[in-house]
Protein backbone atom coordinates (compact mmCIF):
# COMPACT_ATOMS: atom_id res chain seq x y z
CA UNK A 1 0.00 0.00 0.00
CA UNK A 2 1.22 3.60 -1.03
CA UNK A 3 0.08 6.71 0.64
CA UNK A 4 -1.27 9.17 -0.97
CA UNK A 5 0.94 11.84 -0.37
CA UNK A 6 3.92 9.45 -1.02
CA UNK A 7 5.20 10.32 -4.27
CA UNK A 8 7.94 8.46 -6.02
CA UNK A 9 9.37 11.39 -7.83
CA UNK A 10 10.90 15.05 -5.80
CA UNK A 11 9.21 17.77 -7.20
CA UNK A 12 11.80 18.04 -9.38
CA UNK A 13 10.70 15.11 -11.24
CA UNK A 14 13.77 13.24 -10.56
CA UNK A 15 13.78 9.65 -9.32
CA UNK A 16 15.40 8.07 -6.00
CA UNK A 17 18.27 6.02 -6.27
CA UNK A 18 20.33 5.94 -9.29
CA UNK A 19 17.92 8.21 -11.24
CA UNK A 20 18.75 11.33 -8.73
CA UNK A 21 21.69 13.93 -10.20
CA UNK A 22 25.08 14.24 -9.69
CA UNK A 23 24.15 17.23 -7.36
CA UNK A 24 20.84 16.17 -5.99
CA UNK A 25 23.12 13.15 -4.62
CA UNK A 26 26.32 15.45 -3.51
CA UNK A 27 23.64 17.76 -1.65
CA UNK A 28 22.34 14.73 0.08
CA UNK A 29 25.39 13.36 1.27
CA UNK A 30 26.37 16.61 2.53
CA UNK A 31 23.38 17.56 4.13
CA UNK A 32 22.63 14.66 6.39
CA UNK A 33 26.61 14.12 6.83
CA UNK A 34 26.36 17.47 8.36
CA UNK A 35 23.27 17.61 10.16
CA UNK A 36 22.22 14.08 11.31
CA UNK A 37 25.16 13.21 13.61
CA UNK A 38 24.90 16.49 15.61
CA UNK A 39 21.38 16.16 16.00
CA UNK A 40 21.28 12.44 16.87
CA UNK A 41 23.90 13.84 19.89
CA UNK A 42 21.94 16.12 20.94
CA UNK A 43 18.72 13.87 21.08
CA UNK A 44 21.31 10.69 22.77
CA UNK A 45 21.03 13.30 25.56
CA UNK A 46 17.19 14.42 25.59
CA UNK A 47 16.37 10.80 25.78
CA UNK A 48 18.53 10.16 27.99
CA UNK A 49 18.05 12.46 30.31
CA UNK A 50 14.13 11.54 29.74
CA UNK A 51 14.53 7.78 30.56
CA UNK A 52 17.06 7.50 33.00
CA UNK A 53 14.77 8.17 35.75
CA UNK A 54 13.85 4.68 35.36
CA UNK A 55 17.34 3.42 36.63
CA UNK A 56 17.49 5.60 38.83
CA UNK A 57 14.38 4.42 40.55
CA UNK A 58 16.40 0.93 41.69
CA UNK A 59 17.57 3.30 44.32
CA UNK A 60 16.12 6.08 44.46
CA UNK A 61 12.39 4.64 45.15
CA UNK A 62 13.67 3.16 48.02
CA UNK A 63 15.46 5.75 49.95
CA UNK A 64 12.91 8.32 48.94
CA UNK A 65 10.03 6.16 49.91
CA UNK A 66 8.03 5.99 46.35
CA UNK A 67 5.32 3.89 45.59
CA UNK A 68 4.80 2.47 41.90
CA UNK A 69 1.97 4.72 41.91
CA UNK A 70 4.16 7.74 42.77
CA UNK A 71 7.05 6.41 40.61
CA UNK A 72 4.65 6.21 37.68
CA UNK A 73 2.86 9.36 38.57
CA UNK A 74 6.31 11.54 38.67
CA UNK A 75 7.46 9.44 35.07
CA UNK A 76 4.10 10.36 33.59
CA UNK A 77 3.68 14.47 34.66
CA UNK A 78 7.11 15.73 32.93
CA UNK A 79 4.94 14.61 29.27
CA UNK A 80 2.10 17.35 31.13
CA UNK A 81 4.31 19.93 30.92
CA UNK A 82 5.86 19.14 27.91
CA UNK A 83 2.62 18.12 25.98
CA UNK A 84 0.80 21.56 27.17
CA UNK A 85 3.84 23.73 25.73
CA UNK A 86 5.09 21.94 22.74
CA UNK A 87 2.58 23.99 20.10
CA UNK A 88 3.43 27.12 21.19
CA UNK A 89 7.18 25.97 21.56
CA UNK A 90 7.50 25.04 17.61
CA UNK A 91 5.73 28.52 16.48
CA UNK A 92 8.15 30.06 18.65
CA UNK A 93 11.16 28.34 16.77
CA UNK A 94 9.69 28.80 13.71
CA UNK A 95 9.30 32.84 14.87
CA UNK A 96 12.88 32.93 15.69
CA UNK A 97 14.63 30.51 14.20
CA UNK A 98 15.53 26.74 15.10
CA UNK A 99 19.39 27.31 16.06
CA UNK A 100 18.30 29.87 18.81
CA UNK A 101 15.50 27.44 20.04
CA UNK A 102 17.11 24.56 20.07
CA UNK A 103 20.00 25.97 22.00
CA UNK A 104 17.77 27.74 24.28
CA UNK A 105 16.03 23.97 25.30
CA UNK A 106 18.81 22.56 25.52
CA UNK A 107 20.20 24.89 27.85
CA UNK A 108 17.47 24.65 30.38
CA UNK A 109 16.86 20.97 29.78
CA UNK A 110 20.58 20.16 30.96
CA UNK A 111 20.42 22.52 34.16
CA UNK A 112 16.75 20.70 35.59
CA UNK A 113 18.41 17.63 34.44
CA UNK A 114 21.07 18.05 36.83
CA UNK A 115 19.47 19.22 39.43
CA UNK A 116 16.95 16.18 39.55
CA UNK A 117 19.79 15.05 41.72
CA UNK A 118 18.70 16.93 44.96
CA UNK A 119 14.43 16.12 44.59
CA UNK A 120 13.68 14.80 48.70
CA UNK A 121 10.69 13.42 48.78
CA UNK A 122 7.66 12.86 46.01
CA UNK A 123 6.33 16.49 45.90
CA UNK A 124 10.10 17.73 44.76
CA UNK A 125 9.78 14.91 42.48
CA UNK A 126 6.57 15.82 40.82
CA UNK A 127 8.16 19.38 40.60
CA UNK A 128 11.02 18.78 39.28
CA UNK A 129 9.79 16.34 36.89
CA UNK A 130 6.99 19.03 35.82
CA UNK A 131 9.37 21.59 35.28
CA UNK A 132 11.86 18.83 33.02
CA UNK A 133 8.82 18.47 31.08
CA UNK A 134 8.54 22.41 30.33
CA UNK A 135 11.83 22.53 29.52
CA UNK A 136 12.41 19.78 27.10
CA UNK A 137 8.73 20.95 25.15
CA UNK A 138 9.41 21.51 21.55
CA UNK A 139 12.91 20.14 21.34
CA UNK A 140 11.83 16.85 19.01
CA UNK A 141 9.36 18.34 17.14
CA UNK A 142 10.87 21.57 16.54
CA UNK A 143 13.93 18.56 14.97
CA UNK A 144 11.27 17.01 13.31
CA UNK A 145 10.59 20.33 11.34
CA UNK A 146 13.66 21.70 11.57
CA UNK A 147 14.58 18.83 9.04
CA UNK A 148 11.42 19.77 6.87
CA UNK A 149 13.20 22.76 6.25
CA UNK A 150 16.56 20.55 5.12
CA UNK A 151 15.43 17.19 3.87
CA UNK A 152 13.27 16.67 0.75
CA UNK A 153 10.03 14.95 0.91
CA UNK A 154 11.55 11.89 -0.51
CA UNK A 155 14.76 11.38 1.74
CA UNK A 156 12.71 11.80 5.04
CA UNK A 157 11.77 8.52 6.35
CA UNK A 158 15.65 7.81 6.24
CA UNK A 159 16.99 10.44 7.43
CA UNK A 160 14.09 10.41 10.55
CA UNK A 161 15.87 6.53 10.56
CA UNK A 162 19.16 8.33 11.46
CA UNK A 163 18.03 10.46 14.21
CA UNK A 164 16.08 8.23 15.69
CA UNK A 165 18.54 5.91 16.12
CA UNK A 166 19.67 8.07 18.55
CA UNK A 167 16.96 6.58 20.98
CA UNK A 168 18.25 2.82 20.97
CA UNK A 169 21.73 4.13 21.27
CA UNK A 170 21.15 5.96 24.24
CA UNK A 171 19.79 2.42 25.51
CA UNK A 172 22.83 0.86 24.13
CA UNK A 173 25.61 3.41 25.84
CA UNK A 174 23.36 4.66 28.55
CA UNK A 175 21.61 1.33 30.00
CA UNK A 176 25.09 -0.38 31.27
CA UNK A 177 26.48 3.79 32.01
CA UNK A 178 23.40 4.58 33.76
CA UNK A 179 24.00 1.07 36.47
CA UNK A 180 27.26 1.92 37.10
CA UNK A 181 26.47 5.06 37.94
CA UNK A 182 24.45 3.59 40.37
CA UNK A 183 27.82 2.22 42.24
CA UNK A 184 29.02 5.71 42.91
CA UNK A 185 26.90 5.90 45.98
CA UNK A 186 28.84 7.25 48.75
CA UNK A 187 31.30 9.73 46.45
CA UNK A 188 31.13 13.25 47.90
CA UNK A 189 28.12 11.87 49.97
CA UNK A 190 25.90 11.49 47.43
CA UNK A 191 24.05 8.58 46.33
CA UNK A 192 24.24 6.84 43.16
CA UNK A 193 21.16 7.60 41.21
CA UNK A 194 22.11 11.60 42.23
CA UNK A 195 25.31 11.43 40.32
CA UNK A 196 23.49 9.37 37.83
CA UNK A 197 20.91 12.75 37.39
CA UNK A 198 23.95 15.40 37.28
CA UNK A 199 26.53 13.66 34.86
CA UNK A 200 24.09 12.71 32.45
CA UNK A 201 22.43 16.19 32.63
CA UNK A 202 24.88 18.46 32.59
CA UNK A 203 26.77 17.56 28.96
CA UNK A 204 23.15 19.09 27.41
CA UNK A 205 23.64 22.47 28.82
CA UNK A 206 27.65 22.19 27.03
CA UNK A 207 25.71 21.74 24.10
CA UNK A 208 23.99 24.74 23.98
CA UNK A 209 26.27 27.16 22.81
CA UNK A 210 27.83 24.27 19.90
CA UNK A 211 24.31 24.50 18.39
CA UNK A 212 24.45 28.40 18.21
CA UNK A 213 27.30 28.07 16.29
CA UNK A 214 26.90 24.60 14.33
CA UNK A 215 23.51 24.78 12.99
CA UNK A 216 22.19 27.66 10.44
CA UNK A 217 18.31 28.13 10.39
CA UNK A 218 17.74 27.81 6.36
CA UNK A 219 19.24 25.75 3.68
CA UNK A 220 19.78 29.64 1.92
CA UNK A 221 22.51 30.52 4.97
CA UNK A 222 24.71 27.33 4.15
CA UNK A 223 28.37 28.44 3.73
CA UNK A 224 29.07 24.83 3.44
CA UNK A 225 26.86 24.06 0.82
CA UNK A 226 28.85 24.74 -2.47
CA UNK A 227 26.77 27.13 -4.62
CA UNK A 228 25.12 24.63 -7.22
CA UNK A 229 24.04 22.12 -4.09
CA UNK A 230 22.48 25.06 -2.26
CA UNK A 231 20.54 26.77 -5.28
CA UNK A 232 19.46 22.77 -6.49
CA UNK A 233 17.86 22.23 -2.97
CA UNK A 234 16.43 25.68 -2.10
CA UNK A 235 14.42 24.96 -5.23
CA UNK A 236 13.66 21.53 -4.71
CA UNK A 237 12.20 22.51 -1.31
CA UNK A 238 10.67 25.90 -2.49
CA UNK A 239 8.68 23.72 -5.10
CA UNK A 240 7.45 21.01 -2.68
CA UNK A 241 6.34 23.77 -0.50
CA UNK A 242 4.33 25.43 -2.93
CA UNK A 243 2.48 21.81 -3.64
CA UNK A 244 1.40 21.50 -0.32
CA UNK A 245 0.31 24.76 0.02
CA UNK A 246 -1.79 24.73 -3.07
CA UNK A 247 -3.36 21.30 -1.61
CA UNK A 248 -3.16 21.98 2.81
CA UNK A 249 -3.88 26.05 2.69
CA UNK A 250 -1.50 27.68 5.06
CA UNK A 251 -3.54 28.37 8.37
CA UNK A 252 -2.31 26.92 11.75
CA UNK A 253 -6.17 26.47 12.74
CA UNK A 254 -6.53 24.27 9.56
CA UNK A 255 -3.50 22.02 11.18
CA UNK A 256 -4.50 21.57 14.16
CA UNK A 257 -8.57 20.49 13.37
CA UNK A 258 -7.34 18.22 10.23
CA UNK A 259 -8.93 14.85 10.92
CA UNK A 260 -5.66 13.32 9.10
CA UNK A 261 -3.94 15.27 12.02
CA UNK A 262 -6.44 14.12 14.71
CA UNK A 263 -6.27 10.39 13.94
CA UNK A 264 -2.08 10.49 13.45
CA UNK A 265 -2.41 12.14 17.20
CA UNK A 266 -4.53 8.99 18.67
CA UNK A 267 -2.02 6.63 16.86
CA UNK A 268 0.97 8.44 18.41
CA UNK A 269 -1.02 8.00 21.75
CA UNK A 270 -0.91 4.60 21.72
CA UNK A 271 2.62 4.55 20.41
CA UNK A 272 4.07 6.77 23.47
CA UNK A 273 1.96 4.36 25.23
CA UNK A 274 3.47 1.21 24.41
CA UNK A 275 6.96 3.05 24.06
CA UNK A 276 7.13 4.36 27.64
CA UNK A 277 5.18 1.34 29.68
CA UNK A 278 7.81 -0.47 28.67
CA UNK A 279 10.70 2.31 28.83
CA UNK A 280 9.92 3.36 32.57
CA UNK A 281 9.69 0.02 34.39
CA UNK A 282 11.78 -2.65 32.15
CA UNK A 283 14.73 -2.01 34.78
CA UNK A 284 12.42 -2.97 37.68
CA UNK A 285 10.98 -6.07 35.44
CA UNK A 286 14.57 -7.13 34.68
CA UNK A 287 15.89 -6.55 38.14
CA UNK A 288 12.75 -8.89 39.80
CA UNK A 289 14.77 -11.63 37.83
CA UNK A 290 17.66 -11.46 40.84
CA UNK A 291 20.45 -9.75 38.39
CA UNK A 292 22.69 -7.03 39.74
CA UNK A 293 22.32 -3.64 39.02
CA UNK A 294 25.21 -3.84 36.61
CA UNK A 295 23.60 -6.95 34.67
CA UNK A 296 20.61 -5.35 34.30
CA UNK A 297 21.89 -2.14 32.74
CA UNK A 298 23.58 -4.78 29.87
CA UNK A 299 20.24 -6.83 29.97
CA UNK A 300 18.06 -3.97 29.17
CA UNK A 301 20.50 -2.53 26.46
CA UNK A 302 19.71 -5.83 24.17
CA UNK A 303 16.08 -4.05 23.19
CA UNK A 304 17.88 -1.05 22.46
CA UNK A 305 20.48 -3.18 20.42
CA UNK A 306 17.41 -4.82 17.73
CA UNK A 307 15.54 -1.09 17.77
CA UNK A 308 18.75 0.27 16.49
CA UNK A 309 18.66 -2.01 13.59
CA UNK A 310 15.37 -1.45 13.02
CA UNK A 311 14.72 1.89 12.53
CA UNK A 312 17.67 2.19 10.26
CA UNK A 313 16.38 -0.88 7.78
CA UNK A 314 12.65 0.50 8.29
CA UNK A 315 13.48 3.61 7.45
CA UNK A 316 15.20 2.74 4.41
CA UNK A 317 12.76 0.24 2.89
CA UNK A 318 9.64 2.99 3.55
CA UNK A 319 11.89 5.23 1.34
CA UNK A 320 12.41 2.64 -1.10
CA UNK A 321 8.72 1.81 -1.22
CA UNK A 322 7.67 5.35 -0.99
CA UNK A 323 4.66 3.92 1.33
CA UNK A 324 4.37 5.22 5.22
CA UNK A 325 0.54 4.42 6.33
CA UNK A 326 1.18 0.94 5.93
CA UNK A 327 5.02 0.73 7.46
CA UNK A 328 3.78 2.48 10.61
CA UNK A 329 0.91 0.63 11.29
CA UNK A 330 2.53 -2.52 10.84
CA UNK A 331 5.30 -1.81 13.10
CA UNK A 332 2.97 -0.64 15.95
CA UNK A 333 0.99 -3.72 15.52
CA UNK A 334 3.43 -6.15 16.00
CA UNK A 335 4.84 -3.76 18.80
CA UNK A 336 1.54 -4.00 20.92
CA UNK A 337 1.38 -8.02 19.80
CA UNK A 338 4.69 -8.40 20.89
CA UNK A 339 4.21 -7.01 24.14
CA UNK A 340 0.87 -9.34 24.59
CA UNK A 341 2.77 -12.22 24.15
CA UNK A 342 5.61 -10.86 26.76
CA UNK A 343 2.59 -10.78 29.34
CA UNK A 344 1.42 -14.05 28.36
CA UNK A 345 4.07 -16.67 28.32
CA UNK A 346 6.29 -17.82 31.88
CA UNK A 347 9.41 -18.87 29.79
CA UNK A 348 12.10 -15.66 30.52
CA UNK A 349 14.03 -16.19 27.21
CA UNK A 350 10.65 -16.10 25.32
CA UNK A 351 9.83 -12.74 26.88
CA UNK A 352 13.03 -11.06 26.62
CA UNK A 353 12.55 -11.75 22.83
CA UNK A 354 9.16 -10.47 23.00
CA UNK A 355 10.07 -7.49 24.53
CA UNK A 356 12.82 -6.45 22.46
CA UNK A 357 10.83 -6.91 19.52
CA UNK A 358 8.41 -4.28 21.23
CA UNK A 359 10.60 -1.87 22.28
CA UNK A 360 12.07 -1.74 18.12
CA UNK A 361 8.58 -2.52 17.19
CA UNK A 362 7.75 1.28 19.02
CA UNK A 363 10.81 2.89 17.53
CA UNK A 364 10.28 1.77 13.95
CA UNK A 365 7.01 2.95 13.98
CA UNK A 366 7.66 6.67 14.23
CA UNK A 367 10.40 6.46 11.27
CA UNK A 368 7.91 6.18 8.44
CA UNK A 369 5.03 8.35 10.39
CA UNK A 370 6.72 11.30 11.04
CA UNK A 371 6.95 11.65 7.12
CA UNK A 372 3.70 11.67 6.56
CA UNK A 373 2.41 15.38 8.32
CA UNK A 374 5.65 16.92 6.66
CA UNK A 375 4.27 15.73 3.38
CA UNK A 376 0.91 17.32 4.19
CA UNK A 377 2.22 20.61 5.99
CA UNK A 378 4.25 23.32 5.47
CA UNK A 379 5.67 26.76 7.07
CA UNK A 380 3.94 27.63 10.20
CA UNK A 381 1.19 25.33 9.65
CA UNK A 382 4.07 22.32 9.70
CA UNK A 383 5.68 23.56 12.90
CA UNK A 384 2.11 23.82 14.57
CA UNK A 385 0.51 20.72 13.28
CA UNK A 386 3.49 18.48 13.63
CA UNK A 387 3.89 20.15 17.37
CA UNK A 388 0.18 19.04 17.48
CA UNK A 389 0.26 15.76 17.02
CA UNK A 390 3.75 15.02 19.27
CA UNK A 391 1.53 17.27 21.76
CA UNK A 392 -1.56 15.00 21.88
CA UNK A 393 0.20 11.86 21.10
CA UNK A 394 2.54 12.27 24.09
CA UNK A 395 0.04 12.26 26.78
CA UNK A 396 0.21 8.82 26.47
CA UNK A 397 3.63 8.97 28.54
CA UNK A 398 1.65 10.31 31.38
CA UNK A 399 -0.83 7.86 31.35
CA UNK A 400 1.17 4.69 30.51
CA UNK A 401 3.85 4.89 33.20
CA UNK A 402 0.91 6.07 36.06
CA UNK A 403 -1.72 3.41 34.68
CA UNK A 404 1.27 0.91 34.73
CA UNK A 405 2.27 2.25 38.14
CA UNK A 406 -1.56 2.21 39.69
CA UNK A 407 -2.27 -1.49 38.31
CA UNK A 408 1.09 -2.73 39.42
CA UNK A 409 0.04 -2.07 42.94
CA UNK A 410 -3.56 -2.85 42.75
CA UNK A 411 -3.06 -6.33 41.23
CA UNK A 412 0.60 -6.75 42.64
CA UNK A 413 2.26 -7.31 39.20
CA UNK A 414 2.68 -5.22 35.59
CA UNK A 415 0.71 -7.49 33.86
CA UNK A 416 -2.87 -5.91 33.92
CA UNK A 417 -1.22 -2.56 32.93
CA UNK A 418 0.53 -3.76 29.80
CA UNK A 419 -2.24 -5.95 28.18
CA UNK A 420 -4.55 -3.13 27.78
CA UNK A 421 -2.02 -0.83 26.86
CA UNK A 422 -0.99 -3.54 24.16
CA UNK A 423 -4.74 -4.33 23.02
CA UNK A 424 -5.46 -0.76 22.36
CA UNK A 425 -2.36 -0.33 20.32
CA UNK A 426 -3.47 -3.18 17.90
CA UNK A 427 -6.73 -1.52 17.49
CA UNK A 428 -5.53 1.94 16.47
CA UNK A 429 -2.84 0.43 14.24
CA UNK A 430 -5.78 -1.54 12.42
CA UNK A 431 -7.72 1.89 12.55
CA UNK A 432 -4.70 3.82 10.83
CA UNK A 433 -4.05 0.91 8.18
CA UNK A 434 -7.71 1.13 7.18
CA UNK A 435 -7.71 5.09 7.11
CA UNK A 436 -4.26 4.97 4.77
CA UNK A 437 -5.98 2.29 2.32
CA UNK A 438 -8.99 4.50 1.87
CA UNK A 439 -6.35 7.37 1.03
CA UNK A 440 -5.17 5.41 -1.29
CA UNK A 441 -8.54 4.33 -2.88
CA UNK A 442 -9.51 8.08 -2.99
CA UNK A 443 -5.99 8.94 -4.39
CA UNK A 444 -6.71 6.24 -7.40
CA UNK A 445 -9.73 7.15 -8.51
CA UNK A 446 -9.04 10.66 -9.20
CA UNK A 447 -5.69 9.72 -10.86
CA UNK A 448 -8.34 7.14 -13.02
CA UNK A 449 -10.55 9.87 -13.29
CA UNK A 450 -10.61 11.53 -17.04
Amino acid sequence: MSSTIDQRRGSSGVSLGGGASAIEQRAMRRIMGRLIPFLMLCYFFAYLNRVNLSFAALQMNKQLGLTATNYGLAAGLFFITYAVLEVPSNLLLHKFGARKWIARIMFSWGIIAAGMAFVVGPSSFYVMRLLLGAAEAGFYPGVLFYLTLWIPAAYRARTYGYFLAAIPISGIIGSPLSAHLLALSGVAGLMGWQWLFIIEGLPAALLAPVVLIYLQDRPDQAKWLPADERDWLVGRLSGEKKSIEVKSGSSVLQALTSPTVLLMAVMYFSNVCLLNGITFFLPQIVKSLGLSLQMVGYVVAIPSLLALFGVIYWGRRSDRKQERFGHAAFANFVAAAALLVAMTVQEPFIRGIAISIAFAGTLCMVVPFWTIPGAYLSGAQAAGGIAAISAMGVTGGFVAPYFVGFMKDFTGNFKAGFLVIAFFGMAVSLLFYIFGSRQQRARNAVVSAP
